[in-house]
């Protein structure tokens, strides 16, 4: 994998096809389906949850006044939700390390 910079989807399968010598074309699709999957649960107000990983949730973002940068011309910015991923302690303890 990659030192610095992002990490892409082909990055992933490249690295996943080599570990597990499944073809390149069978990776993708597993990735593509497990993220797929991920965003599904996310939209349907599901908690993502992967022990020693972390856990993928929706949080709900309330509206609010904002000014254009440019012109100054005050905005209204609506509510709505995001994604969030938080990590497990396992992972931040790996990243800690590191």
């Amino acid at each position: 994998m990659k030192g610095i910079g992002n990490v892409t989807k082909k990055d992933l399968v490249s690295e996943i096809s080599s570990r597990t010598g499944l073809p390149q074309i069978e990776t993708k699709k597993i990735v593509e389906c497990f993220l797929d999957s991920v965003a599904r649960s996310l939209i349907e107000g599901n908690n993502i949850e992967i022990r020693g990983f972390g856990r993928f949730k929706i949080r709900s973002r309330n509206g609010y006044k904002a000014r254009n940068p440019r012109t100054g011309e005050p905005i209204e910015v609506e509510a709505g939700k995001k994604p969030v991923f938080e990590p497990s302690k396992e992972l931040k303890r790996v990243l800690n390390k590191i």
